[in-house]
């Protein structure tokens, strides 16, 4: 059986039910490809009282975890929520293909978090995710994203991929507009849910003074903002 257990937004956000489920499994692995947790993984491993084995992107995504699965009780911890990210929507079909068992337990992600900008959670249009931008191939389909979502005032989420620091993705942020979209004030949001959760409001020459934003971070582009949004936000 495989259990993806969500660990909410910080060391102790895991569940009960999480911690009950890890309770009866011998191997617990963490997803370290779809996010970054932004605390210490001993410290984790101290509160659930068991070692903690970290998987990259190539192993999540092979057949391995679903063999395992086969055979005994696993655990795969994700940052946040468990389904958030199309992966593990990928294992969970793949799990069912074979009659393996899947127990999902939820928690807090950073949709939720989000809200802690005044922004209102049901004025967000579809969410997009910002890769790191290789020599030969620098997509901007997250700004496509946003441009449809500008067309219906909704405002817009974009995560950023855990290998580029804030100012690679500032920087990936301003070439793929290319003066497309009027950029006025954006959000960066830092380690929401945490004691460490930063948020900044500025614009791009503002946010490019800013140092030492911690990960995991994310962008946040607001739409048409109702007076309310935007008396809490003009306070951040």
């Amino acid at each position: 059986m495989l259990y993806l257990i969500g660990l909410g937004l910080n060391e102790k956000g895991i569940s009960s039910e999480g911690l009950e489920a890890i309770k009866k499994c011998k191997k617990i692995y963490l997803d370290s490809y779809t996010s970054e947790i932004p605390y210490s993984l001993r410290n984790l491993e101290k509160i659930i009282d068991k070692k903690i084995i970290k998987l990259n992107r190539e192993y999540i995504e092979s057949e391995k975890l679903v063999e395992e699965a086969k055979k005994e009780h696993i655990v795969l911890l994700v940052y946040g929520s468990p389904l958030f990210a199309t992966t593990h929507i990928i294992l969970i079909k793949e799990c069912k293909k074979v009659k393996v068992k899947v127990k999902i337990i939820y928690n807090t992600s950073i949709f939720d978090a989000i809200a802690e900008t005044g922004l209102q959670l049901y004025k967000f249009g579809k969410i997009t995710s910002m890769p790191k931008w290789q020599e030969n191939f620098k997509p901007t389909s997250f700004l496509d994203v946003v441009k449809n979502n500008e067309k219906i005032n909704a405002h817009s989420l974009i995560l950023v991929d855990v290998e580029l620091d804030f100012d690679k993705a500032l920087n990936q942020l301003i070439i793929a507009n290319n003066k497309e979209l009027k950029l006025d004030k954006i959000l960066v949001c830092s380690r929401l849910g945490t004691e460490k959760s930063k948020i900044y409001y500025g614009n791009i020459m503002e946010l490019k003074k800013l140092k030492k934003i911690k990960k995991p971070f994310c962008f946040v582009i607001p739409g048409k903002m109702h007076f309310m949004e935007k008396e809490v936000i003009e306070n951040l």
